[in-house]
C-alpha cells in the first residue's frame, strides 16, 4: 500500500540509480528470522527443501549484498549474480531503462559485479553456507575478456559452490558477446562435462539458465544434454533480444527485454521444454511473472519453481508475499492440498 507512494519518488532517478538506492533500503533492515516452511508451499527440487516456489531472480543482488534478508520480504530463496571470477564493470552507462508505459526494463548490464573472491568474504559473514536458511543460488558466468570461458565456469563452480545452496550455469544473457553461443549443442556439452566434473558426484546442484529466443531444435538439443549431464534443474529463461510492440521512449535501447513483453515467450519456452523433458528434470520458470494467477499458471505449466525481478519494479518489495498468498488461494480453488500436486497439470 505504501510503495506506490513512494514509487514516483524512484522513478524520478535514472533507473540504475534506483537501483543502487533501493539495495541501500535493504541493507538497513534487520536480517529477519528464518522463513518457516509452509507445508501447503513447501517444493522439494534437486534435494532442497524451498520454502515457498517464489524466488528472486538473478541479476538485483549482483554481488551478495542483501540476498540473505530477501526471505524477509516473502522470498522462498533468492538467486545472487551473476558473478565472474574477476570483477568487471560491465557496459558503458546508461545500460538499465524502465519502460513504464509497457511495465518493461531493458538491461545491458554486462555482468558488472565485484568477482567472485569479493563475494566469497561477504556470502561467509552472512553466513550462508549450504543447507543454511535462506535459501541461496548463486548464479555464475564468464569475463568478458575470457580467453577459456569453459574455464571461467569451472573456476565459479569451484570457487562459488562452498556457500551456495545451488550454482546457476549462466550461458543466456545477451550483454556479453557470444556468450549465447554456448547453448549450441557442441559447446554445451563441452560445458556441462566440465562443469560436472568440477562439482564431482554429490556436490551442489547445478541449474542451467536459457534464453527464450530457441528455436525447436535448440530446445530438444539443450534438453538432451541437461539430461546426458545430469544437471539438477533448468531455469526458463532469461531476457529476450526480440522487441514486440512496445510504447515506450526507450523501446529502441539494445539489451535484454524483461517484463511484461516477455510473459508469453517465457511461458511458451517453458511448455517447450516440459513437452521434450516430461517430468525428468524440474523445470524454474521465470519471465514477465507479475501476479498469483502468471505465477500459477507457470506452475501448472510444468515450473516446480518460479523467479520474478522486474515486477517488483512496478509492483513494489512485497509482491512476493502477495503472490504466495494468491497461490494457495488458487490452489485451493482447485483442491490441491501442497503445491506439488499442480505442477505440469497442465502440460
Amino acid at each position: 500500500m505504501i510503495y506506490p507512494l513512494v514509487r514516483p519518488f524512484f522513478f524520478a532517478l535514472d533507473a540504475e540509480r534506483a537501483h543502487h538506492l533501493s539495495l541501500a533500503l535493504l541493507r538497513l533492515m534487520p536480517t529477519p528470522a528464518p522463513l518457516p516452511i509452509d507445508p501447503v508451499l513447501t517444493q522439494q527440487v534437486a534435494g532442497i527443501a524451498f520454502p515457498n516456489p517464489v524466488g528472486l531472480a538473478a541479476g538485483y543482488d549482483k554481488d551478495g549484498l542483501v540476498a540473505h534478508k530477501m526471505h524477509g520480504l516473502g522470498f522462498g530463496f533468492a538467486e545472487l549474480g551473476t558473478l565472474t571470477p574477476l570483477p568487471q564493470t560491465g557496459n558503458p552507462q546508461p545500460r538499465l531503462f524502465r519502460l513504464v508505459q509497457d511495465r518493461a526494463v531493458i538491461n545491458r548490464m554486462g555482468f558488472n559485479n565485484g568477482g567472485q573472491a569479493a563475494a566469497m568474504k561477504r556470502l561467509a559473514a552472512h553466513g550462508t553456507a549450504t543447507g543454511a536458511r535462506p535459501i541461496i543460488g548463486i548464479n555464475i558466468g564468464a569475463n568478458k575478456d575470457a580467453v577459456d570461458r569453459v574455464a571461467d565456469y569451472v573456476t565459479g563452480v569451484r570457487t562459488m559452490a562452498p556457500l551456495a545452496d545451488y550454482l546457476t550455469v549462466n550461458i543466456s544473457s545477451p550483454n556479453t558477446p557470444g556468450l549465447r553461443a554456448l547453448q549450441d549443442r557442441a559447446a554445451l556439452d563441452e560445458l556441462l562435462g566440465a562443469v560436472m566434473a568440477a562439482r564431482g558426484n554429490d556436490g551442489t546442484p547445478i541449474f542451467l539458465k536459457v534464453a527464450p529466443d530457441l528455436e525447436p531444435a535448440d530446445v530438444e538439443d539443450i534438453a538432451a544434454a541437461c539430461q546426458d549431464h545430469r544437471i539438477d534443474a533448468l531455469i526458463v529463461s532469461n531476457t529476450t533480444i526480440a522487441r514486440p510492440a512496445l510504447r515506450s521512449a526507450h523501446a529502441r535501447e539494445t539489451g535484454g527485454l524483461s517484463g511484461v513483453p516477455l510473459h508469453d515467450m517465457a511461458l511458451a519456452r517453458l511448455r517447450d521444454f516440459r513437452r521434450a523433458l516430461g517430468n525428468r528434470l524440474p523445470l524454474i520458470g521465470v519471465g514477465g511473472i507479475a501476479t498469483a494467477d502468471q505465477a500459477y499458471a507457470r506452475i501448472r505449466a510444468g515450473a516446480s519453481l518460479v523467479q520474478l525481478y522486474s515486477a517488483l519494479v512496478y509492483e513494489g518489495p512485497m509482491l512476493a508475499k502477495r503472490i504466495n498468498a494468491g497461490l494457495k488461494t488458487l490452489m485451493a480453488r482447485d483442491g490441491f492440498t501442497r503445491i506439488s500436486e499442480a505442477v505440469g497439470i497442465d502440460a
